[in-house]
Formats: structure tokens, C-alpha cells, sequence
């Protein structure tokens, strides 16, 4: 468990995530994780406190004390997240527990993405900031690890304190500024916005619609 210790340090330190920031994130008090890491208190995570980690950082739960993966002939489980990424003024994130999973055929999803499946998960859309393009109740699928330096265009999940929203993130050339943007023309646009100032929870890459 040391081992698990330590390599949660070091990826955290890489994201540049505070231990009290990483902490409320998991509905925890804000010395959570820094009393496990530095302390080994808890002397392991709660199974679901870990597949949150797991899930932001963008790694299997194995590396953070979770049992291995078993086939699954074949299908990927991805969580669907008790939470609700507002298309509109935002949402509040009281809970990003998994209520229930939604299966991919592996095949399938890796010709979508290359991400590992520790770092995706499926959020469901509040408002209509984002018509035409998602409309109330749509499920994206959110890949966590696609951020930070890969940011580019595209809908983007993000979180201002303990609201999320979903929105459309364009990159200005050669510069640092970004414009996040509704699809939506009757919502405001924020133009010229430090990147350091958006929290990107990570970038929506498929929506599926009940008809």
C-alpha cells in the first residue's frame, strides 16, 4: 500500500491537484488525502473514493489498491455518474457517485477513443445551452484525461467550485486565451478567458439521446 501511497502523490503532484481541493472533490474532509498519503490513515481507499481517482486521473484502480480487471467477454463498463453537467447556468455536483454502468463492446470504443476506461464516465446533460447540438436529458460520454495540454476545440465538461457545466471551449491562436461558448445563442459567451481560470473536467467525446 506504501506503493499505492506514493504513486497517488506523484500523480497528483503531476495534475498540479491540491490534496484539500482532491479531498472535497470526493466529498471528504479536506485532509482526506493528504492524512492517507502522509499518514496511511485510512490504510486503504474506500472502493468507491478510489474509482473517483481513478476516474480523474485517467489510470486503471488497480494502480491505487484495486483489484485487477476480469474479461467481460469482451465489454467495457463505464460508470454513469450521479451527477448532472448543467447546458444551462450549471449544476450543482453534490454527488459524482455511480449509480449504475452502461456497457461498451471493447472493439467499439477503442475505434472512438484511445483513453483508458479508468478515465471515462457518462454525465447527463441539464438545460439548453447547448441546442441543437445536445438537448435536456442527453448522456455524454466525458474522457477525463483529455485536457490541460491537450486542450483544443471542442464541448468540454466543466466545473466552476461545485457546479458543472457543459460547454463549448474555442482556443484563440498563438495565445493563451479561450472563449467558452453555449451553442445556444440566447446564453452568454466568456471571451478571452485565462486557460488557468477553467477548471476542465475533461472533453465530451459521444452523447447518446433517448428518442
Amino acid at each position: 500500500m506504501e506503493q499505492v501511497r506514493q504513486e497517488l502523490d506523484r500523480l497528483l503532484r503531476e495534475r498540479g491537484s491540491g490534496y484539500a481541493a482532491i479531498s472535497r472533490m470526493l466529498g471528504r474532509n479536506p485532509s482526506y488525502i493528504q492524512q492517507f498519503i502522509k499518514r496511511g490513515s485510512p490504510k486503504t481507499l474506500e472502493p468507491e473514493d478510489r474509482r473517483m481517482l481513478a476516474s480523474f486521473l485517467g489510470v486503471d484502480e488497480h494502480v491505487l489498491g484495486g483489484p485487477e480487471k476480469s474479461d467481460n467477454d469482451g465489454m467495457v463498463e463505464i460508470p454513469i455518474l450521479d451527477v448532472q453537467a448543467s447546458a444551462g447556468f450549471g449544476a450543482i455536483a453534490a454527488s459524482e457517485n455511480a449509480y449504475t454502468r452502461f456497457g461498451f463492446d471493447e472493439r467499439w470504443l477503442r475505434a472512438l477513443t484511445p483513453a483508458k476506461s479508468a478515465s471515462l464516465s457518462i454525465v447527463r446533460v441539464l438545460g439548453d445551452s447547448m441546442e441543437p447540438t445536445l438537448s435536456d436529458g442527453d448522456e455524454v460520454l466525458v474522457d477525463a484525461s483529455d485536457h490541460g495540454s491537450r486542450l483544443r476545440d471542442g464541448i468540454y465538461v466543466l466545473r466552476t467550485d461545485d457546479v458543472l457545466a457543459v460547454k463549448r471551449i474555442a482556443i484563440k491562436p498563438g495565445a493563451r486565451q479561450i472563449t467558452v461558448a453555449s451553442d445556444n445563442p440566447a446564453y452568454p459567451t466568456w471571451n478571452d478567458m485565462d486557460r488557468s481560470e477553467v477548471h476542465v473536467v475533461g472533453r465530451v467525446i459521444w452523447f447518446g439521446r433517448a428518442l
